[in-house]
């Protein structure tokens, strides 16, 4: 088997050095280390197709979400994994929306890091306890607005554009859907149709204003 390519970024990098040092695991390989702000960050992405980011928060701070939005889009196969050194309940809302598969404290011990890295792959989510009601009431009022205000879709029309967010394109999305190009077309158009916008950054938008969260990658059709 394979073992798990991590990528860790973090500013503070003494905390990266520490962190890959006590990870033992023979099924966890560190394959990049770089810094959280660095201007290469989502090229180093591409280049290393990492199959988790562990990335911290605090360089971010309310625009956590933009960057996990960012990461996705430019990496759609990783897991995002955000090190945190706080318990801001707004910040870790934010990720969860944008699509971050867990949120951890910085300090945790290996094991239990290494615990979340396998599990993510796996499909799991991961939120500390005292964040999850907060998290859990703003997916739900996300998920009232994605009714109403994209209730003009189809079901599949909504799966479309799910994965359109993740930055999937059209091949991919039909081999994901298990439908044909030439369907993901038509719905693409479609949808263009019924928001009455142009292009995919138009729709990707009115879906994360709706509050839609993206399609996760290993969601069945």
């Amino acid at each position: 088997m394979n073992p798990i390519r991590l990528m860790l970024a973090d500013d503070h990098f003494m905390i990266t050095e520490a962190l890959a040092a006590r990870l033992s695991a023979p099924d966890i390989w560190v394959a990049a280390r770089c810094g959280a702000t660095d201007p290469n960050l989502f090229a180093i992405v591409k280049g290393v197709r990492p199959d988790v980011v562990a990335i911290e928060a605090e360089s971010f701070a309310s625009g956590v979400g933009d960057m996990v939005e960012r990461l996705i889009a430019n990496s759609p196969q990783a897991r995002v994994v955000i090190l945190s050194a706080d318990q801001n309940v707004a910040h870790a809302v934010a990720a969860a929306r944008a699509g971050a598969a867990a949120w951890v404290a910085k300090e945790q011990d290996a094991d239990e890091f290494e615990s979340v890295v396998r599990g993510v792959c796996r499909g799991y989510s991961w939120y500390p306890p005292e964040m999850l009601g907060e998290i859990l009431r703003s997916l739900r009022t996300g998920a009232s607005r994605v009714g109403s205000d994209l209730h003009v879709l189809s079901s599949r029309e909504i799966d479309v554009l799910q994965a359109m967010m993740t930055g999937r394109r059209g091949r991919q999305i039909a081999a994901d859907l298990h439908i044909s190009a030439d369907t993901v077309r038509t719905h693409t158009q479609n949808i263009y149709a019924k928001l009455d916008v142009h292009s995919r950054v138009e729709a990707v938008s009115v879906a994360r204003a709706a509050g839609l969260p993206p399609r996760d990658r290993t969601a069945g059709s």
